[in-house]
C-alpha cells in the first residue's frame, strides 16, 4: 500500500512486488529486485531495479536511494508533456493554410485592380473604393460562421450517439484521422480477466481442475485477487462438484518465496486433500506424479519437458497461466509449507483478459472507413499478439519499447508505417509513435484513460478517452465517450466526416469563385472605360451570395463522401481553384460580350473603338438619374452614363446567378438534382436569393443602387448562359475525378 514518493533505485528489496498502472495502464504487479539491471537499452519502465513516483507498493519490503523527485521524475516529465502549448492539428493547419491562399489571392489582385482603374478612369478616389470593394467581396468572411455553425451541429449530432465532443475543432480532425491508436486493457478488452481455459496437463478441457481450483479460490481466507475472482465467477461447480460438503482443514497462505497457494479440505469421503495452485514452475518443482483420465503416471526428466511445453503453449497464446496440484494425506491438525511435496499435477488454469464481442466488428468497420487500428500497450507481446489475432489485426510482428528506445527519429517513422502492435511501452514512447506517424502525413486519434495515456492524447490530433477514465485523462482529451467502445467510435467519425465534408463545401465554392473573380475584374478593369460594378453592387452581391450558402452546416452528404477520411489537402484545394474557377471568368466574358455587343452598352478601353455607331439612347424617364451618374463617374454623356449603369446591371444578375447555382455542382461528386440533392433549406435558399437578385435590380430599390431595368431579350441569353456554365463546370468535374486530380 505504500506510495514511491520518487523516482528510486532499489539498493535492497525482498519479495518486492509493484504497481506501475499508472504508468503503463496494466494492473498486474511488477517484481523488482536491488541487483544491477544489465539491460542495455530497456525502457526506463522496464528496469527492474528502479521504482518510480505515483506506483506503489502491492507486497514485500525494500530499501532504496532517491534519484530524483517532483518533475524531474518520471511521472513529473509527463507533467510537462501536458503543460506544453499544444501543436498545430491537422485542421488548424489546413484553416490557416486556407487563409494565406486567401490572403495571398487579395495581396495579388487588390492592388492591381486599383493602379489598373487609377490609370485607365483617372479617378484614384474611385479606384480606391473599387478595390477596397473587390477585397471585401473576395473576403471569405462567412468562413467562421459556417465553420462554427458546422463544428456545433456536428457535436449536437455526436452527443446523441454517445460521443461529447470538448473542443469543437476536433471534430474535423476526429473525421480525418486515419490512424487510431489506442491501448488494449480496456479499449480492445473487457477490462476484466476471465478463466478462458481449465485442462488437463496435455491441454484437453476437464470439470475436475475447475472443481479442485473452485475450492481452493473458495475456502481460502487471504486477499482474493483478480484470478480468483475469476475462478469463483464459475458459481455452477458449487453444486456439482460438492463444494458445500468439504470442510475446510487448514490453509498455506501464498508467499511470493515459493508462489503457491495451498489449501486442505475434508472430502465428503472422508479423505484429507491438500490443493494447491500457483506459477507453474514452482509446482511443477513438486510434482511426483501427473494424472490423465483418472490414471497417475510419475514424473521423469522428459515427461517434465514436456508438461513444461504444454504449460508453454498456452503462455504463447498469451494466457496467464497458472498450474493446479493437489495430494491426499494423512490426518493431522495442522499443515504447513512441507506438505507441499509429492503432488500430482492436475492441469492448468488458463486466464485472459478476453476482447470484447464488439471489438472485432468495429475494428473491421473502421479498416472498412480508411482507419487503420495501431495497439499502443503496456503489456508484454504474448498477450497483444494474442488479442490482436483475436481480433481481426496483424500480429506477425511486435514493436517492444526497448527497441524503440534505441530507434532514431527517422527510423522510428519508417518503424510505425508497417508495425500494429507495440508492446511494453510507456508513455513517452506512445507519444514518440504518435508524433512520427503525424511527420508521415498522417491524422493521428488516439484512445487512451489511464494517467499513463495522457501525453499521448495531448500529442495526437483527436484525443479519445472515456467517462469512467482518470481526471487528467479526461482533461488532455478533445472527445469523451459515454460508452468504452469502438463502435461508438466509429459513430463518431462518421459524424465528423460529415461536419468536414460540408465545411469544404464552402472551401471550395469560395476559393474557386473568388479565383475566378480575378481575372473577371481585371479584365473589365482594363477593357472598360466604367467600372466593370459599382462598390456598391459589388458588396450588395457579396452579401446575397453569402445568405445563400447560410443553410451550408444543414445540407446532406453523400454517404461515398464519408467512406474514406478526407484531410485538409492544399494540392487538392488549389487544383480544384485553377481547374474550376475560370470557368466563371469564361462566362463573365460572354456576359460582356453580349451587354457590349449586344445591348450596345460601351467600348473596349484597350481597343479604343466603340462597338456599334447607334448607341442605346437612354430612356426620358432614366434621362436625370443617367445625368447625375454621368456627373460623378466623370463619363462624357448621360447616354454614356447609362449604357454603364445597363452593363453594370446585367454582370451583377449573372454574377449572383452563377455563383449562386454552381454551389449545387461544387457540393457533390454526382449529377446535382438527379443522382444528389441539397437539403430543402440549401434548394429553397438558392431559389429566393436569386430572385431577390433579380428584383431587386429591377426595382425602385435598385436605382438607388444603380441599377436599370434589363430588356426583355437579356433574359433567354441568361438562361442559356446559365445552362452552358452548369453543364460545362459539371463536365470538367467529372473528368478532374476521374483522372483524380480532386
Amino acid at each position: 500500500g505504500d506510495m514511491i514518493p520518487g523516482d528510486v533505485r532499489l539498493m535492497s528489496a525482498k519479495d518486492l512486488f509493484v504497481i506501475q498502472a499508472s504508468l503503463t495502464g496494466e494492473s498486474l504487479p511488477v517484481e523488482k529486485f536491488d541487483a544491477i539491471d544489465s539491460s542495455g537499452g530497456a525502457s526506463p519502465i522496464e528496469l527492474r531495479n528502479i521504482c518510480f513516483m505515483g506506483t506503489s507498493v502491492e507486497s514485500g519490503t525494500a530499501s532504496a536511494v532517491v534519484v530524483a523527485t517532483g518533475l524531474q521524475t518520471y511521472l513529473g516529465s509527463m507533467a510537462g508533456a501536458l503543460t506544453a502549448p499544444q501543436a498545430q492539428t491537422s485542421f488548424d493547419r489546413g484553416v490557416n493554410q486556407f487563409t494565406w491562399l486567401m490572403l495571398r489571392f487579395m495581396f495579388a489582385l487588390v492592388p492591381l485592380v486599383f493602379v489598373i482603374n487609377g490609370l485607365t478612369k483617372h479617378n484614384w478616389h474611385e479606384a480606391f473604393f473599387f478595390s477596397v470593394a473587390v477585397a471585401v467581396g473576395l473576403t471569405p468572411e462567412m468562413l467562421p460562421m459556417i465553420v462554427t455553425v458546422c463544428l456545433s451541429k456536428g457535436a449536437i449530432a455526436m452527443s446523441r450517439k454517445k460521443v461529447i465532443v470538448k473542443r469543437l475543432n476536433s471534430i474535423q480532425n476526429f473525421g480525418a484521422m486515419d490512424v487510431l491508436c489506442t491501448d488494449k486493457t480496456g479499449t480492445l478488452t473487457m477490462d476484466h480477466v476471465i478463466l478462458e481455459r481449465h485442462c488437463n496437463v496435455v491441454r484437453e478441457e476437464n470439470d475436475e481442475v475447475l472443481g479442485m481450483a473452485f475450492i481452493n479460490s473458495h475456502f481460502q481466507t487471504g486477499l482474493k485477487n483478480m484470478l480468483d475472482r475469476a475462478v469463483l465467477a464459475h458459481d455452477e461447480v458449487f453444486k456439482v462438484h460438492r463444494v458445500a460438503e468439504h470442510r475446510k482443514v487448514d490453509e498455506i497462505p501464498f508467499d511470493f518465496t515459493r508462489r503457491i497457494m495451498s489449501v486442505v479440505v475434508e472430502t465428503p469421503e472422508g479423505r484429507h486433500r491438500l490443493i494447491a495452485k500457483g506459477a507453474p514452475e514452482e509446482i511443477f518443482k513438486r510434482c511426483s506424479r501427473f494424472e490423465i483420465e483418472g490414471e497417475l503416471s510419475p514424473v521423469n526428466a522428459v515427461l517434465l519437458e514436456d508438461l513444461r511445453e504444454e504449460y508453454e503453449n498456452l503462455s504463447s497464446d498469451g494466457f496467464r497461466v497458472l498450474a493446479l496440484a493437489y495430494r491426499d494425506l494423512d490426518k493431522k491438525a495442522a499443515y504447513s509449507k512441507d506438505d507441499e511435496r509429492d503432488l500430482v499435477l492436475k492441469g492448468y488454469l488458463a486466464f485472459l483478459d478476453p476482447p470484447k464481442e464488439s471489438t472485432k466488428p468495429a475494428i473491421a468497420a473502421l479498416q472498412q472507413h480508411g482507419i487503420s487500428v495501431k495497439v499502443l500497450t503496456g503489456d508484454n507481446e504474448l498477450v497483444s499478439k494474442k488479442i490482436c489475432g483475436d481480433v481481426g489485426l496483424r500480429n506477425d510482428t511486435v514493436l517492444l519499447g526497448s527497441q524503440i528506445e534505441k530507434m532514431t527519429d527517422a527510423e522510428l517513422a519508417e518503424a510505425v508505417e508497417i508495425n500494429t502492435i507495440f508492446a511494453r511501452v510507456s508513455p513517452a514512447h506512445k507519444q514518440r509513435v504518435i508524433k512520427s506517424l503525424q511527420s508521415r502525413n498522417h491524422v493521428v486519434g488516439f484512445m487512451g484513460d489511464g494517467i499513463n495515456d495522457a501525453p499521448a492524447l495531448r500529442a495526437a490530433d483527436v484525443g479519445v478517452s472515456v467517462d469512467s477514465a482518470v481526471d487528467i485523462a479526461k482533461e488532455a482529451a478533445d472527445v469523451i465517450l459515454l460508452e468504452k467502445s469502438l463502435m461508438v467510435l466509429e459513430e463518431g467519425v462518421l459524424e465528423g466526416r460529415k461536419v468536414f465534408a460540408n465545411i469544404l463545401k464552402y472551401v471550395r465554392m469560395g476559393a474557386s469563385s473568388n479565383f475566378g473573380n480575378m481575372f473577371s475584374v481585371l479584365g473589365a478593369s482594363a477593357m472598360l472605360k466604367f467600372l466593370p460594378m459599382a462598390p456598391i453592387q459589388i458588396l450588395t452581391n457579396n452579401l446575397l451570395y453569402d445568405f445563400s450558402q447560410v443553410p451550408i452546416p444543414a445540407d446532406n452528404v453523400d454517404p461515398d463522401q464519408i467512406t474514406k477520411p478526407t484531410p485538409w489537402s492544399m494540392k487538392a484545394l488549389t487544383r480544384f481553384i485553377v481547374c474550376i474557377g475560370p470557368i466563371s471568368s469564361v462566362f463573365d466574358y460572354m456576359t460582356y460580350f453580349i451587354m457590349l455587343c449586344v445591348f450596345k452598352c460601351g467600348f473596349f478601353k484597350i481597343f479604343s473603338f466603340t462597338i456599334g455607331s447607334d448607341a442605346l439612347k437612354c430612356p426620358d424617364q432614366f434621362l436625370a438619374r443617367a445625368a447625375e451618374w454621368a456627373k460623378s463617374s466623370g463619363l462624357a454623356d448621360a447616354n454614356e452614363a447609362y449604357r454603364a449603369a445597363l452593363f453594370q446591371t446585367g454582370w451583377f444578375v449573372e454574377s449572383l446567378c452563377t455563383q449562386t447555382l454552381i454551389i449545387h455542382v461544387i457540393r457533390t461528386a454526382k449529377i446535382p438534382f438527379i443522382q444528389s440533392n441539397a437539403s430543402a433549406p440549401m434548394r429553397y435558399t438558392t431559389v429566393l436569393i436569386i430572385i431577390a437578385g433579380i428584383l431587386l435590380s429591377q426595382s425602385h430599390i435598385g436605382r438607388s443602387l444603380g441599377f436599370v431595368p434589363l430588356p426583355a431579350l437579356y433574359w433567354p441569353l441568361l438562361a442559356a448562359m446559365l445552362l452552358m456554365y452548369f453543364g460545362l463546370t459539371q463536365l470538367v468535374k467529372n473528368w478532374l475525378q476521374r483522372r483524380k486530380v480532386i
